[in-house]
Order: structure tokens, then C-alpha cells, then sequence
């Protein structure tokens, strides 16, 4: 299932003679066609499952050492104004068993998640509990950091500034060392 790109064709138009604007000027005469053509990418997520990305696994190599995934950038829409945060993610897991996935897989879960209408706790937390339930590793830590323009293209109006959010699974949970350690080839 796509997004209905006749409906947001329609609202949009409705949007701009709102505040004021002539939807038929030279201008304007395509973009609620090219918004309903940029809602269906940028909200592609919403019709993808993201587990589907850690169905390949690697489980032969026998690794059960740190593996780190970071700056993985990342475009999302706030859920609240629907305007974009964007910003880098960073995944940790520790494989158990040998259930190693391709590090592009984790870049995807990431990108699956944020290609919705998002919350930055929420694409940290889902992506952290989706690799403890699909890979079973011993533990799993995730770190986002986004600039919302909700925070700087209105209300408090101060570019610049980041959100840092963080979730932490199994045994980064309770071992501050391994915790630490993580953050550090994070760069945190």
C-alpha cells in the first residue's frame, strides 16, 4: 500500500490557498504534485517492515565481539509538525551464537523506521529492541543525534542545537564497562 497521492494533492492545494497563496500561479501550478510524490519517499517506511533487513545472517563466523555501526545518517519527518529532524545513528551488538547480520542491514532498520512519521526516541528505542529480538545478541546500544527543524525553524528558534537519545539493551544494560567502552568507538 502506497500513500493516496490524489488525497494529498488535494490537501495541499487546500493548504496554500489557507495561508493565502493562488495554487494555479506559475510557481505553484506542480508542488502539490511533487509533495505527494515526496510524501510517498519520504514515508515509505510506514509499509515496510524493518525486521526484514536482519532476516540474513552470517552465523558460520563465530564472532561474539563488539560490532559497531556508526554515523549512519538519516532523514525523518516530526510526527508533531511534520517538518524534518535529521541527523547520524549509531548502533553497538555483541553477536551471540554466531547470529552476525550485514552491517548494511542495520543501516537499513535505521532507515526503514525514520522513513515515517517519527519521534527520535522512538526510531532509537524500536531500533534497539528490533536487533534484541530478531539477532538475540547479548546486548544492543543505539545512539541518536538529530537537529530538529521544529526547534529551529520555529517556536524556540535555535539552530544548531542537537538531540542526543540513547537506548541500551542486555549487557550494556548492567555492565558499565562494556557500556563505556561502547561509547567510546562511538566517539561519545
Amino acid at each position: 500500500m502506497a500513500v493516496d497521492q490524489a488525497k494529498i494533492r488535494k490537501a495541499v492545494r487546500d493548504i496554500l490557498e489557507a495561508i493565502g497563496e493562488d495554487p494555479d500561479r506559475e510557481g505553484l501550478v506542480g508542488t502539490p504534485d511533487r509533495v505527494a510524490r515526496m510524501y510517498d519517499e519520504i514515508f515509505c517506511g510506514l509499509h515496510q517492515d524493518p525486521r526484514e533487513h536482519l532476516k540474513v545472517l552470517f552465523a558460520d563466523e563465530k564472532h561474539e565481539e563488539m560490532v559497531v555501526v556508526k554515523d549512519i545518517p538519516f532523514y525523518s519527518s516530526c510526527e508533531h509538525h511534520l517538518v524534518p529532524f535529521f541527523g547520524k545513528a549509531h548502533v553497538v551488538y555483541i553477536p551471540k551464537d554466531g547470529r552476525l547480520t550485514g552491517l548494511s542491514k542495520l543501516a537499513r532498520v535505521i532507515e526503514t523506521i525514520a522513513k515515517r512519521p517519527q519521534l527520535q526516541e522512538r526510531i532509537t528505542k524500536d531500533t534497539a529492541n528490533i536487533i534484541m529480538e530478531e539477532l538475540r545478541p547479548y546486548g544492543v546500544m543505539v545512539v541518536v543525534e538529530a537537529e530538529h527543524m521544529c526547534m529551529t525553524m520555529r517556536g524556540v528558534k535555535k539552530p544548531g542545537s542537537k538531540t542526543v537519545t540513547s537506548a541500551v539493551r542486555g549487557v550494556f544494560e548492567n555492565d558499565a564497562l562494556a557500556r563505556s567502552e561502547a561509547m567510546a568507538l562511538i566517539n561519545l
